[in-house]
C-alpha cells in the first residue's frame, strides 16, 4: 500500500472520462488499497481514482460515523482544557462501475468539499436518493437504495468518473471565485 498524490483543479487530468474496469486482478486491488491509504491521510471521505491519475472507473468511500460504543478520546490538551473527540469505525466501500439507477424526485443540498479543491466548500443540489449499482473488486454486482450523505458521496465521485467537479455544479460566477480563491491559497501556502 502507497499513498499516491491527489491532483488538483484546474489540472486536466480531472477533465478526463474514466474508463469501465474489466479486470479484476490484483493491480486493481492494489490500486484500491493505495486509494483508501491516500483519502484516510488526507483526510477524506471519497476518493475517485482519476484523482490519483488513474482513468479507471473505481471509487472508495468511508463515511467513517463515530463510533458510538467507543470510549471518548483525548485528541489534545491545549491551556489547562482537554479536548476529546468521538472516534470513528471505519466502514470502507468500493464501487466498481457504479451506475445510478432511478434518482429521486426529491432534491437534498450538502455543503461539499473535495480533495482535488482543497479547502473550498459550497452547496451542490442532488437527487436526495438514488438506486445505485456497481461491482466490488472481485467483480460482484451489487445495487442498493441510498439516501443522505451516501447518496451524495457516491453522485459526487460518480461526478469524476465523467469528468466533473462538484464547483461545475455552481454558477459560473460561483465557480469562478472558488478556482480563485484555490489559486490564492497555493500562493499563500
Amino acid at each position: 500500500m502507497a499513498t499516491r498524490e491527489i491532483i488538483e483543479a484546474p489540472d486536466a487530468r480531472l477533465k478526463v472520462v474514466s474508463d469501465p474496469v474489466t479486470r479484476f486482478d490484483d493491480e486493481l486491488k492494489a490500486l484500491v488499497a493505495d486509494m483508501f491509504e491516500t483519502m484516510y491521510d488526507a483526510p477524506g471521505i471519497g476518493l475517485a481514482a482519476i484523482q490519483v491519475g488513474v482513468p479507471l472507473r473505481v471509487l472508495v468511500i468511508d463515511l467513517q460515523p463515530d463510533d458510538e460504543d467507543a470510549e471518548p478520546e483525548l485528541c489534545h490538551s491545549h491551556g489547562g482544557h482537554e479536548h476529546y473527540h468521538q472516534p470513528t469505525r471505519r466502514e470502507p466501500r468500493v464501487f466498481i462501475n457504479p451506475e445510478i439507477l432511478d434518482p429521486s424526485e426529491e432534491h437534498a443540498i450538502y455543503n461539499e468539499g473535495c480533495l482535488s479543491v482543497p479547502e473550498i466548500y459550497a452547496e451542490v443540489e442532488r437527487p436526495a436518493r438514488i438506486r445505485a449499482r456497481w461491482q466490488d473488486a472481485d467483480g460482484k454486482l451489487h445495487e442498493e437504495e441510498m439516501d443522505g450523505l451516501m447518496a451524495t458521496c457516491l453522485q459526487h465521485e460518480i461526478d469524476h468518473l465523467e469528468g466533473i467537479l462538484f464547483i461545475d455544479h455552481l454558477s459560473r460566477l460561483k465557480r469562478n471565485m472558488a478556482l480563485k480563491k484555490l489559486e490564492k491559497l497555493r500562493k499563500a501556502a
